[in-house]
């Protein structure tokens, strides 16, 4: 077995989500056409602001080839730019144009992307989300009474066709909430009102139709209405949610209320918001309801709720990623949106645009533990491990209380081969978690077992190890990782194998542990029964030099020598991690296994050092 570092250590963080997922999917914008409002194709000329524009590239083909190639890699900024240079060579192309317009907003390129929204309009080839974008647009400017006449403008759903699955705008539902909005915006509150009612009788759609009709009556002074609503859990178990309940209850004069309804939220301890919140009432001020400024907020909000639909989905949808940056555009100061935008950024592998977004929740002063942790996650990723380590030693030293802080500097230390100094790192998280904590400390054991044996102290992380295995005693991982670290030191081969047995029974198609247990058999001298795992750790990880020069050394002890030197000269071609692991494999190509053997100490079986992933 390779030993693997493993990444982050994001588990066990007790949070609420963001947004409670209702029970429906926004489906995908369509490309349907209507033409709408007035020109500003001066905007699109504008470069984008602290980007490297894309090579130019003559002709129409190669920026089209180009975009589609940045697009299929989500590197948005790249395809924005080369479908703009598409678009200077044919201006007229739907496809093209709402192409870009897909690559500009998931970049953040709001502004060029509402110019593009204008200009296909003009054309009369307003695509769905050209249309979003100029909604997006009136309510930002607050033109309601404009939105309200745009959203009935749009044709009505067919005959037989659910509300909530069809998709102008991106949905019937999406629209119809911008709408009730929008309404309020424009001085017909009963009418807002009554539109979320009757919102809510959607299959599905009740909890986050009431969450808006809460945020919508205490936005006009309805804070009794409002509490109803927000006292069921349906309705707003997310931070949002929470702050908004807490603000209402302040309102209504019940801050001892408020604080216990606070206290007694998950995750409450590691939420600055929160505690700010209950400190403010606990010197007895009543907090202003300011989740809702204007309806434009309100909106923001919907796009938001619809963006983490999108986004908890097996796959999450790209199209999450557009909600949230419209979120982001008609609120700027709605730290939830930059969050969610930063977390689809890091999972599309767009760390740069990541940590733009995680810079604005800095420089706000809002940056929530669980934003850090993803922050420093991204930042590891992005190969920038210094820039990681001082986030994850900022994010302790303000929040030395929080165990997944130390955790996630350990982990960094680990992953730089800093073993001595992650050790305490781990140590101050277990102290945090308690002996009491049950399997929430088997992860911190498992990793700074690791780093224990990394370290040459590995009484101590065999100890972490079996106690971690107590803990979780199906833990694949663990298993493997004390199986193979005593196969690897030569002791107690019986139960290594044991344990590494009971690994490929859990993961029967892992490589790592495969090649463990091959290895485990080649240790005890049962060449023959090493020979099919090793073959398919092999398959698995052609391109690991370890695992194939594993099986070089088994091929040897089976008399399959040609084969040996075949797999040995591979792994010297996908260069081993060491020079001394290079200098061994070339010596059994020279030599023979058998020589290289006779030639180390007693027993000929010592291990090279293994590779550091």
């Amino acid at each position: 077995m390779t030993k693997r570092l493993i990444p982050l250590a994001l588990i066990a963080l007790t949070s609420a989500p963001l947004i409670s997922a209702p029970a429906f999917a926004a489906p995908a914008v369509a490309q349907n056409t209507a033409p709408e409002a007035p020109a500003a194709k001066a905007e699109l000329a504008k470069p984008a602001a602290a980007v490297t524009p894309a090579p130019a590239i003559r002709g129409l083909s190669g920026p089209y080839l180009a975009a589609r190639q940045a697009a299929m890699e989500n590197d948005y900024t790249s395809a924005a730019n080369y479908y703009l240079q598409a678009l200077a060579q044919d201006d007229t192309d739907p496809f093209l144009q709402d192409s870009a317009l897909v690559a500009l907003i998931s970049s953040g390129e709001m502004e060029r992307a509402g110019a593009l929204a204008v200009t296909m309009s003009d054309q009369g080839r307003a695509t769905e989300l050209a249309r979003l974008m100029q909604r997006s647009e009136l309510a930002r400017t607050q033109r309601w009474q404009e939105l309200v006449d745009q959203i009935d403008k749009a044709p009505p759903p067919a005959p037989g066709e659910d509300v909530a699955q069809t998709a102008p705008g991106g949905s019937q539902l999406l629209d119809k909430m911008m709408r009730a909005w929008a309404l309020l915006g424009a001085g017909n509150a009963r009418q807002a009102l009554s539109s979320f009612e009757e919102l809510g009788k959607i299959r599905g759609a009740r909890p986050m139709v009431n969450y808006h009709l809460a945020l919508a009556k205490a936005a006009v002074g309805d804070y009794e209405g409002a509490e109803q609503l927000l006292a069921d859990p349906a309705n707003g178990a997310h931070i949002l949610g929470v702050v908004a309940r807490a603000q209402i209850l302040s309102q209504l004069e019940r801050n001892d209320d408020a604080i216990a309804m606070l206290e007694a939220t998950p995750g409450f301890t590691e939420e600055p918001t929160l505690i700010a919140l209950r400190d403010r009432m606990k010197k007895d001020e009543t907090l202003p309801f300011d989740s809702i400024r204007n309806p434009a907020d309100g909106i923001a909000q919907v796009f938001l709720t619809f963006a983490s639909v999108l986004a908890t989905t097996e796959e999450p949808d790209p199209l999450a990623l557009i909600h949230a940056r419209l979120a982001s555009y008609l609120s700027p100061e709605l730290g939830e949106a930059n969050l969610l935008s930063a977390q689809m950024l890091q999972g599309f592998g767009q760390f740069d645009l990541a940590e733009r977004e995680f810079e604005k929740l800095r420089e706000r002063g809002d940056m929530r533990p669980i934003a850090e942790l993803s922050r420093i996650d991204a930042l590891a990723r992005a190969e920038r491990p210094d820039d990681a380590e001082k986030a994850a030693l900022a994010l302790t030293a303000a929040h030395p209380e929080l165990a997944q802080g130390w955790i996630a500097l350990g982990d960094l230390l680990r992953q730089q081969d800093k073993f001595a100094q992650a050790i305490p790192a781990y140590d101050k998280a277990l102290d945090i978690i308690g002996d009491k904590a049950g399997e929430a400390r088997w992860f911190p054991l498992y990793a700074r077992g690791i780093a224990l044996e990394r370290a040459g102290q590995f009484p101590k992380a065999e100890q972490d190890f079996r106690t971690a295995l107590k803990l979780r005693p199906d833990s694949a991982q663990v298993l493997n990782y004390l199986g193979y670290s005593l196969v690897d030191r030569n002791e107690k081969l019986d139960e290594a194998l044991k344990l590494i047995q009971k690994a490929v029974e859990l993961r029967p198609d892992d490589g790592y542990i495969l090649d463990s247990l091959a290895w485990a058999y080649y240790r005890l001298g049962r060449y023959d029964e090493a020979v099919s795992p090793m073959e398919r750790a092999v398959a698995a990880m052609a391109s690991d030099s370890l695992v194939n020069d594993h099986m070089g050394d088994i091929y040897w002890m089976v008399g399959r020598k040609r084969e040996a030197q075949i797999q040995w000269q591979r792994a010297l071609s996908l260069k081993p991690e060491s020079e001394t692991d290079a200098a061994r494999i070339r010596a059994k190509l020279d030599r023979g296994l058998d020589e290289v053997l006779a030639g180390e100490k007693p027993g000929g079986t010592k291990l090279p050092e293994t590779p550091k992933n």
